[in-house]
């Protein structure tokens, strides 16, 4: 009975609401990730390994910076096809869609949205075909949903910057080559940079014993006076809004990303429930399981269409950060539920890496934390609509 990642479940054809690009995209990552993630998944988890092998996959496959110019190496697709890419992986891996995300929507689209043309044609191309793996340096050891109160700083020393500091929970840091790496001047205002691998007092000690996101590596950016070229400063950008917009794009990533954990989780328990025999018949028939599956293929289809719609309003122009965030939100606490339930109806076998299941559940429980807390992005909401904002 050992579980195969299959199709995915269209409750309301919003297969219609697609073009024929978007479906041979899905296609084409679904076969990628079923060829080069689910069969090695489990024991990678299981490993706590980094498979950084992947990276150069994901680059030829286009999985890096798919929204970006095809002139700079990226895909040059829309937003819908971003998610779907996202789903897909995420599908196989929440650690790999992280590899994946941080790359495209945190590095590289901070490079060209903020960046200078210099630095988008030095690095984008090698960060688009997996040649470079790349970071985002913003969360700090005692500033997490509050980055405007980050500490790393930057001292203009003339001819570089010199910077100091340190960032942690950093996702793809203990490999990388490159970081954009978010620090405050002597006026206090927020200013990214491009870090490299090689400049002298920079380091990337890896986070062990994770019981999450264990396939992923997770790691420190540590800042002893570092020289900074001042070609390396992303000239377009000014203030907290710069690491903001980035994770707008990496949230919406997510919310689609999500949606595909929990179909892994959904087609897993709904094949299970088909084939486990307790009383002389399949689970399936008994009205509790129907209950949780019913209820599990609802929720998907309601964020599915979300997704969709979402994206829609990227594509155009139109999307809020708040719709973004809800998005995220949303799609993120279905899928741990839909894990949680998923994991009762394969009862003892839910546990072992036989099903995705725990694996899934447990990374969901980083990405229900991480880019904006399950409650960070409740208030959100709440101070959209009502005018009040409820962080302070």
């Amino acid at each position: 009975m050992a579980y195969e990642p299959a199709g995915a479940p269209d409750y309301f054809n919003i297969d219609d609401l697609l073009t024929e690009e978007h479906i041979l995209i899905r296609q084409t990552m679904r076969d990628f990730v079923k060829r080069e993630i689910s069969p090695k998944i489990e024991q990678w988890a299981q490993d706590a390994h980094f498979p950084s092998e992947i990276v150069k996959k994901f680059g030829d496959v286009g999985a890096f910076g798919p929204t970006i110019p095809a002139e700079y190496g990226g895909g040059g697709l829309d937003y819908i096809s971003y998610g779907i890419i996202m789903q897909e992986i995420e599908r196989g891996d929440s650690g790999m869609r992280s590899t994946a995300s941080v790359q495209g929507s945190l590095v590289m689209y901070p490079i060209y949205k903020y960046g200078s043309e210099e630095q988008r044609k030095k690095y984008l191309p090698k960060l688009a075909s997996g040649e470079w793996l790349g970071c985002f340096g913003l969360t700090e050891p005692d500033f997490g949903s509050n980055p405007g109160g980050m500490v790393t700083n930057i001292k203009d020393m003339g001819d570089h910057y010199l910077l100091n500091g340190s960032k942690m929970w950093i996702s793809n840091s203990p490999e990388c080559q490159v970081a954009v790496v978010w620090a405050k001047n002597e006026q206090g205002r927020i200013k990214g940079l491009i870090v490299e691998r090689g400049m002298e007092g920079f380091t990337t000690p890896e986070i062990h014993n994770k019981w999450s996101l264990r396939a992923s590596c997770t790691g420190e950016l540590v800042f002893d006076n570092v020289k900074v070229p001042k070609e390396n400063l992303l000239p377009n950008v000014d203030g907290l809004r710069g690491p903001l917009g980035c994770l707008d794009s990496a949230r919406y990533g997510i919310s689609w990303g999500a949606i595909g954990a929990a179909i892994d989780c959904y087609e897993s328990a709904l094949k299970y429930s088909k084939e486990r025999i307790q009383f002389d018949k399949p689970i399936g028939g008994f009205q509790l399981t129907q209950k949780k599956l019913a209820e599990m293929l609802t929720e998907i289809t309601k964020a599915q269409l979300m997704v969709w719609r979402l994206g829609t309003l990227m594509n155009e122009g139109k999307a809020t950060t708040q719709q973004i965030s809800m998005a995220k939100r949303n799609s993120v606490d279905m899928a741990l539920h839909i894990a949680r339930e998923a994991r009762q109806i394969h009862g003892g076998m839910g546990i072992t890496g036989e099903y995705p299941i725990m694996r899934h559940m447990m990374n969901l429980e980083s990405v229900i934390t991480y880019e904006g807390t399950h409650d960070i992005h409740l208030l959100i909401t709440g101070a959209d609509i009502t005018g009040i904002q409820a962080f302070k």
